[in-house]
């Protein structure tokens, strides 16, 4: 098999959330737990650090993980969704998988002559036929390369939840859960605090906890679990963490409470992390770790910003923020998918922009001329495109030099750009 064959296999014969969304979501952990007994356990020969929450913990992953290269640590980085190649999921100092060892990975699974049908895969250690989902599979490849790259420590992001994610197999060092606010409610629960007892699953016994933030709902939910399994817990936002002086290379102004939950990790992170580490790691996020969608400037004159902010807790930092801008026309590109609150969303987006209506090449995505439907009736303006391409061209086209291009609404929206903007160049 080529790389390009291997992804389309995950991508058609193994049910992928971020395509299917709700069908390809497999409760429990019985496949994760089979393929990792299979392949020897690989997640015990390296420490690790959990990181679960609604926003924040793709940006907290990698800035984590930044901070531990320089301090010198060889260290595994396992985040989705991708936005361009598979391989930015898995990275060793943020190095890429290479495509071989995806390959090589696959094929050792699925060429096995016992394996029943496409999607079945047989460990013959276990004498045992599984259907396991792209995201089981994929954790399970970023495990084992862990293990083969002999990294000292995996900084490890949450894909859904946190008690039944197939991530949560792991006994880290350290956990942490950003903060909790309404996405995926028909998994986690249609409550703050039933998402909060789902994200605290990842709570382990005698292993400390950094809450980012709480609310009146939330934080009884973390306390009781943490005092369940005498958990040491930390609540971020009440800590006095005196490094004002450290800049940020994330700019997003959500950032800033990412920034503290970042803090409070690493002071709590059973490990000797020097202040010059921790400022260096934080300035240099992107160039450490390849970080992309999080306010990216892609260009100046016109100032082009993208960010991959999903749903209403996101877009209530953004929208503030976009609305900020010094320019002489807000310009927008935007697209939602199907699970998430886009009328609310909607409510937050400025009225004084212009819109690009759009819609990513995703299943899930909806419609760029149900989006504009939706949009009329909150009274912001624009045309509907049938792929981000043509909408980001159409808003560099109209656009000049002091204004403001902002390309969102969804992760898939940004990686279709991104992935434009690589062939464009």
């Amino acid at each position: 098999m080529t790389y390009k064959e291997t992804i389309e296999y995950l991508y058609n014969a193994t049910p992928v959330f971020e395509h299917t969304g709700a069908s390809a979501y497999k409760e429990g952990l019985y496949n994760t737990l089979m393929l990792d007994e299979h392949f020897g356990h690989p997640h015990t020969q390296y420490k690790t650090i959990h990181i679960a929450g609604t926003n924040g913990k793709g940006s907290c992953s990698h800035s984590i993980a930044s901070i531990l290269q320089e301090a010198g640590y060889r260290v595994g980085l396992y985040t989705s969704p991708h936005l361009v190649d598979f391989r930015e999921r898995i990275r060793v100092n943020g190095e890429c998988v290479s495509e071989g060892y995806v390959v090589e990975f696959v094929e050792k699974l699925i060429s096995h002559p016992s394996a029943k049908k496409e999607g079945s895969i047989y460990l013959d250690s276990l004498g045992k036929n599984i259907f396991p989902s792209f995201f089981e599979l994929t954790t399970a490849l970023a495990f084992k390369y862990f293990a083969d790259a002999k990294v000292d420590i995996a900084v490890i992001e949450v894909g859904l939840g946190g008690r039944l994610d197939c991530t949560n197999i792991i006994s880290p060092i350290l956990s942490v859960i950003t903060n909790i606010s309404f996405d995926h409610t028909g998994f986690l629960g249609n409550t703050l605090s039933q998402i909060a007892s789902e994200k605290a699953g990842i709570i382990k016994e005698d292993t400390p906890v950094v809450i980012g933030e709480y609310n009146s709902e939330t934080r009884p939910v973390f306390e009781a679990k943490a005092q369940a399994m005498n958990a040491p817990i930390f609540f971020a936002q009440d800590e006095e963490i005196h490094y004002d002086d450290i800049a940020f290379e994330l700019k997003g102004n959500y950032q800033a409470r990412n920034k503290q939950t970042i803090l409070s990790a690493i002071r709590h992170l059973p490990l000797e992390i020097d202040y010059p580490d921790i400022k260096k790691g934080l300035a240099n996020v992107c160039e450490n770790t390849s970080l992309m969608g999080r306010w990216q400037t892609l260009k100046t004159s016109p100032t082009i910003i993208c960010d991959t902010g999903h749903n209403v807790a996101g877009w209530q930092y953004l929208s503030k923020q976009i609305k900020e801008q010094a320019c002489d026309t807000l310009r927008i590109v935007f697209g939602m998918v199907d699970d998430k609150d886009i009328d609310t969303v909607m409510q937050l987006l400025p009225t004084n922009a212009v819109y690009y209506w759009t819609q990513a090449d995703n299943h899930r995505a909806i419609p760029s001329a149900t989006v504009q439907a939706k949009a009329e009736k909150h009274k912001l303006t624009g045309n509907s495109f049938n792929s981000v391409a043509s909408a980001y061209e159409a808003a560099l086209h109209d656009a000049h030099s002091n204004d403001f291009i902002f390309i969102g609404g969804s992760s898939y929206v940004v990686a279709d750009l991104l992935q434009h903007v690589r062939n464009r160049d």
